[in-house]
């Protein structure tokens, strides 16, 4: 099965997280605020910056983005809010941190099962002008 192909009821029925357990209304509603927060392309790739790293300073995440520092400001806290990330004020600078247990129930959901289903960016092969880029 490729990256993009849609896997089988059966198969989704059988290997993947969101299709083994119910999700219980309590958990959707926390869960639905992280993935939303994650659903911004900028947020999403904010988190995984400070997720690449024990810890960035705000110095070095804004220059990454070409939006001003009221936006990088909205967008950090965006995702404090959801729980995905932790921030230290030293000095001036404020350092963000991911928050793994965060993340934990987030990759438990969306697990991708060892049998092959598709998961974006697992494509051994990428083959030019296919998404992702």
């Amino acid at each position: 099965m490729t990256v993009l192909e849609t896997p089988t009821a059966a198969d989704a029925a059988t290997c993947c997280g969101l299709a083994t357990t119910p999700v219980t209304e309590d958990d959707a509603t926390r869960l639905a605020g992280m993935f939303k927060a994650l659903g911004d392309p900028v947020r999403l790739r904010m988190a995984s910056m400070i997720a690449s790293a024990p810890e960035v300073c705000v110095c070095e995440i804004t220059p990454a983005f070409d939006l001003s520092s009221g936006t990088i400001s909205h967008h950090l806290k965006t995702l404090r809010e959801a729980g995905l990330v932790d921030c230290e004020r030293r000095g001036t600078f404020v350092y963000y941190r991911i928050q793994p247990e965060a993340l934990r129930p987030l990759s438990a959901l969306l697990s991708a099962c060892a049998a092959g289903v598709g998961f974006l960016g697992s494509d051994p092969n990428p083959r030019p002008g296919r998404w992702p880029a």
